[in-house]
């Protein structure tokens, strides 16, 4: 249980996917315009990292890595350079799932979102938590799945930051050529310095 909560807390906070990797910048920066959009495209990408790293793990596990075909009778067959390929169509197909979700069940947040739900399919932090688990080599399926969510919930607390802080500061008097992206890169290299301040923690 202990390993379950150090996991998870690494994937909030020492190992954020927009403040220490700065992975998912695209949609991180589009959506995060207001606090609505942003929470309802963060939990999407927990969802999605929610299943697709599980999944993602069962297919390293028992067919792509060397030796995982063994069950089958071929314990010499390695299938481990179709990663890429296999992980990215996993995530292509959950995210057509989320799509579909959303638009039938909330069709406000739907349009609201736009063209960024379907390209959450090429959200870095999505891959890259599917790379993370693999290079990690998580014994047991529900560390993965432990380790999908937190990064999810890391990466929903960095965008409703953002959105939250980009709120307020419509009527605050930013420089001119200050305004829009510029004070927001700014403002995520100060929240990125602040969460380095997380990675001097030792989990037991």
């Amino acid at each position: 249980m202990q390993d379950l909560v150090n996991i998870f807390i690494k994937g909030v906070f020492i190992e954020n996917m927009i403040f220490a990797y700065f992975l998912g910048m695209c949609s991180y920066l589009a959506v995060s315009k207001t606090v609505n959009t942003a929470v309802g495209l963060g939990f999407a990408v927990i969802f999605v990292l929610c299943v697709t790293i599980p999944v993602n793990y069962l297919l390293e596990k028992f067919i792509l890595s060397a030796g995982a075909l063994e069950w089958a009778g071929m314990p010499d067959v390695d299938l481990s350079f179709l990663s890429f390929i296999m992980f990215i169509a996993i995530i292509a197909s959950i995210v057509q799932l989320v799509e579909m979700l959303v638009e039938k069940f909330a069709p406000a947040l739907y349009g609201a979102l736009g063209i960024f739900l379907p390209l959450i399919a090429v959200n870095c932090s999505i891959l890259g938590g599917a790379l993370f688990m693999q290079e990690r080599e998580f014994e047991t399926l529900t560390e993965a799945t432990v380790f999908g969510f937190g990064s999810g919930v890391g990466w929903l607390l960095a965008i409703v930051a953002i959105a939250a802080i980009r709120e307020k500061i419509r009527y605050s008097n930013v420089p001119a050529p200050l305004r829009g992206l510029g004070i927001t890169f700014i403002i995520t290299g100060l929240m990125g310095m602040a969460f380095m301040s997380f990675m001097g923690i030792e989990l037991g």
